[in-house]
């Protein structure tokens, strides 16, 4: 009787387990969505963080950015958790008593989300004071003064403009293409400089020298040329074809191509506007259709069957073009407090990005856009 019954018991809860394990399966909310490094995220936590992320949003601002919150959401998780193994290896982390001290002050629920999203909002000031501890006072740096030109040929204007005894700041302002990386920048080690063909030039250089045009193509600058041909003229429309290109000189030989050439393949070879799969063609216009009043000027006053003059535009922006690096001077030198912080932020995503490469994420909600859904509609329903 007691191997029978022992038997029996053992046949009820195999039965009792099978259940539970089928109702976790259909479950949607027990279903794991989320893992990084073998640490799981199920749907109750995704749901619970949508909802956390999105209180104070109303039902049409939720609704009408759906995608966007619920792939921003996820990658929060996944950025989080991150952060947090990443912090453990380096012995940092963030109290219980941090976190209950945030919770209090902002009167938030003691639940593992709220907690979570406390501990992400105090680790990334606990990581910059610990890579802000890892650098020297001084390092080895230049004082570089950079510009970025259009062409070759306007870089060797430049260059021919020094050695007259032109000022190479007062010249950035008149010839860089690159608003944000232009003129003296002051103190800086080989690796906060602006790029790696900017910091290899630099520490070649001697002190007072200015390095010859370093070509770039994928440089980004804040101008183009436009060769415009219009087709046709109707009322205050025009139809018309056009090309953006990099360079006044490149916008020159292209033209000079055209005496020869066919307008549609050239700009197929040379534009950098969207329309360049089109040969060009951007079919019927009014004015303000390119967005570009530099455009607009020339494109309505030309005749028709005529290609335009170079048409200059700092409206838009192309690739390409060539750098100019000179070095004031070079020498061991204290850290300036934005030299110091840049460093910091460098070295910290260096670290982030070389943690995130190193570990196992699997996303499911990528895998399932309707997973997504769900879920924000599961946060309506709670509304």
């Amino acid at each position: 009787m007691t191997i029978a019954a022992a038997v029996f018991l053992a046949g009820i809860l195999s039965w009792v387990g099978y259940e539970y394990y089928e109702d976790y399966k259909s479950d949607p909310l027990r279903e794991v969505v989320i893992e990084v490094n073998d640490v799981p995220f199920t749907m109750e936590y995704y749901v619970k963080m949508l909802d956390a992320y999105t209180a104070g949003m109303n039902y049409t601002t939720i609704y009408s950015y759906r995608d966007y919150i619920a792939d921003m959401v996820a990658d929060e998780i996944i950025k989080a958790e991150l952060l947090r193994q990443g912090a453990k290896n380096l012995d940092i982390e963030v109290t219980t008593e941090e976190i209950d001290a945030k919770l209090k002050e902002y009167e938030l629920p003691n639940d593992r989300v709220y907690r979570d999203i406390i501990r992400s909002d105090l680790l990334p000031e606990k990581l910059e004071e610990y890579f802000d501890s890892q650098l020297p006072d001084t390092m080895e740096q230049d004082h570089v003064q950079v510009m970025l030109t259009e062409s070759q040929e306007v870089a060797d204007e430049v260059i021919t403009k020094i050695e007259a005894g032109g000022n190479f700041t007062a010249l950035a302002e008149e010839f860089s293409c690159d608003s944000s990386i232009e003129g003296d920048l002051g103190w800086l080690p080989q690796e906060l400089m602006p790029n790696t063909l900017v910091a290899d030039a630099a520490f070649n250089l001697t002190p007072g020298e200015i390095s010859q045009p370093i070509c770039d193509e994928s440089a980004t600058k804040n101008v183009g040329y436009w060769l415009i041909e219009v087709t046709d003229k109707q009322d205050e429309e025009i139809k018309a074809r056009a090309m953006l290109l990099g360079s006044e000189a490149e916008a020159e030989r292209v033209k000079a191509e055209l005496v020869s050439g066919n307008f549609s393949s050239l700009a197929m070879e040379y534009s950098q506007h969207e329309s360049k799969d089109e040969g060009g063609e951007l079919g019927w216009l009014e004015q303000g259709d390119m967005g570009s009043e530099a455009f607009d000027q020339v494109a309505f006053s030309i005749t028709a069957n005529e290609v335009s003059e170079p048409v200059k535009d700092e409206s838009v922006q192309t690739t390409g073009g060539y750098w100019l690096v000179k070095v004031v001077d070079r020498g061991v030198h204290q850290l300036e407090e934005d030299v110091k912080e840049g460093l910091r932020d460098k070295h910290l995503n260096d670290w982030f990005k070389e943690l995130k490469e190193d570990s196992t994420i699997e996303n499911l909600l990528d895998e399932d856009e309707e997973k997504k859904v769900w879920a924000v509609n599961k946060v309506l329903e709670g509304r």
